[in-house]
């Protein structure tokens, strides 16, 4: 995915501020019109810094690299993602599903995660921004029974693509897919996979004021597993 001009995040020990940065990281996503007047994101951050300091949420602590490392990725991968119905997996503080569910409100979120103190700061978020598109599940993923499957299953921090693709094959429709957001190129977890045809693709990601490498592993399932 190509992104439009970006300056960078304070880069010679400037101060930055996290809105204009969001503008324009929004900009460079091709993001701008869609949330044109919308401080959701903003207010997310907000939520997030508050309740970091009791309940260390994220080891992010600056306004700004919230905003390039958890923001703008998780928005990077909106390109991929395929359907209306889409699963998080380890949604953790609502990573990436939350600024997701901001950007697309036509699409269904659902957030699973294990963690209470997690999914009690995502609920209150979701009420104090006004998500009608998303739906918590407080769960581990190996118990998960829906009562349908998904379009899209999206794993930024749960495990390797082995875990990833032997407890969410199951959860995809027939035509769905599996993304998994990495840092460098999963040489190793690729070599890991038992079929190592289900990747479709692996994707280097831009986002924007991140000097850090950043790819995207799309997989589809196998001919057994969607069966």
């Amino acid at each position: 995915m190509q992104t439009r001009g970006f300056r960078g995040n304070n880069r010679h020990g400037k101060f930055v501020d996290p809105k204009d940065l969001l503008a324009e990281g929004l900009r460079a996503l091709g993001l701008d019109e869609v949330l044109a007047g919308d401080d959701r994101l903003m207010a997310y951050i907000s939520e997030l810094m508050n309740w970091n300091r009791v309940y260390n949420l994220t080891s992010v602590r600056k306004p700004a690299e919230i905003v390039t490392r958890h923001i703008l990725d998780s928005l990077s991968i909106i390109p991929h993602l395929k359907g209306k119905r889409i699963l998080d997996i380890g949604t953790g503080a609502g990573l990436p599903g939350i600024p997701l569910a901001v950007a697309e409100p036509e699409r269904e979120y659902v957030l699973l995660d294990s963690s209470s103190k997690k999914l009690r700061f995502v609920q209150q978020t979701i009420t104090t921004l006004g998500l009608e598109n998303v739906v918590l599940e407080h769960t581990r993923i190996e118990n998960y029974r829906p009562d349908g499957r998904f379009d899209t299953v999206i794993c930024r921090a749960f495990s390797d693509l082995h875990e990833l693709y032997r407890h969410a094959a199951r959860l995809c429709t027939t035509e769905g897919r599996m993304l998994a957001m990495k840092g460098v190129y999963p040489m190793a977890e690729i070599e890991g996979l038992e079929d190592k045809s289900v990747i479709e693709d692996v994707v280097t990601l831009h986002v924007p004021g991140l000097d850090a490498e950043r790819h995207l592993v799309c997989m589809h399932t196998a001919a057994e597993s969607a069966g």
